[in-house]
């Protein structure tokens, strides 16, 4: 039986890979902070999918977190075949708005965390000659806007380069960029979306369904939805002066919050 290891499990994309990879007949191993909101999550897959699902709560914020999800992938004797690193969130602020160790914090999560998963699962996935990564990063990643989308333009830099260093090996790996998508994440943070255009909204599960896609057909990059797809090409084409220019009056008009799992 395949198993899948998402992380940042139980709200946003990272519960609609839950449910679809349930669905596909996957085994699960669910990472989250929230211990009680992991059992729920895992109970209802169980029920409707009738699948195994395992929960390892984490804060990947912290080094003790990551050591753990370390170890699972790491263990030879119960495989993970996929992982989503999924887990991430945002600074509400622009830049020196937000505390030096919150941003530290979120560079924590979104690039050292996805680095040692990445490299205890690849690990353990070249043994066995074959795996997959999934890198949950942003369309943020292409328009230059503090921590928050130069990090995730590092995941996408990180992933799609070491898909290159394992081609031929039977690991695949992919970065996911997705836009806006309608999740809980907005409403817990207090984020105003009133504002943002009702065209710029995916669903997580199409999300999913596309990402899925992309990773059968060998791609390492995911851009669903072609708005976002022609926004990132428009994106790279774009000076960077002006790129930075729209991207501080978005960041204004709609006032980033990404929250946490």
């Amino acid at each position: 039986m395949t198993t899948s290891l998402i992380t940042g499990a139980t709200a946003g994309i990272g519960a609609a890979f839950a449910r679809r990879l349930a669905g596909d007949g996957h085994a699960l191993v669910l990472v989250a902070r929230d211990g009680q909101r992991l059992e729920e999550c895992a109970r209802e897959l169980r029920h409707t999918y009738g699948v195994t699902v395992e929960v390892l709560p984490a804060d990947l914020s912290e080094d003790k977190g990551i050591e753990a999800v370390e170890a699972r992938l790491r263990d030879r004797e119960s495989p993970v075949d996929v992982l989503v690193n999924n887990a991430g969130f945002g600074n509400r602020g622009g830049f020196g708005d937000v505390p030096t160790a919150d941003e530290l914090t979120m560079l924590k999560v979104h690039c050292e965390a996805v680095l040692r998963l990445t490299c205890a699962a690849t690990g353990a996935m070249r043994e066995r000659g074959r795996g997959f990564v999934i890198n949950v990063a942003s369309v943020a990643a292409f328009v230059p806007r503090g921590t928050y989308g130069a990090s995730k333009a590092w995941v996408v830099s990180f992933t799609q380069g070491v898909a290159r260093e394992l081609a031929g090996t039977g690991v695949r790996l992919m970065a996911l960029c997705p836009g806006f998508v309608r999740t809980e994440f907005h409403r817990r943070a207090g984020m105003d979306t009133g504002s943002i255009p009702s065209w710029a909204w995916l669903d997580a599960d199409k999300v999913v369904a596309a990402a899925l896609r992309d990773l059968a057909r060998g791609r390492s990059l995911s851009v669903p939805d072609a708005r976002y797809k022609a926004a990132v090409a428009a994106a790279r084409l774009a000076p960077s002066g002006a790129l930075g220019r729209f991207s501080a009056k978005a960041g204004r008009r709609f006032g980033p919050a990404y929250p946490r799992d």
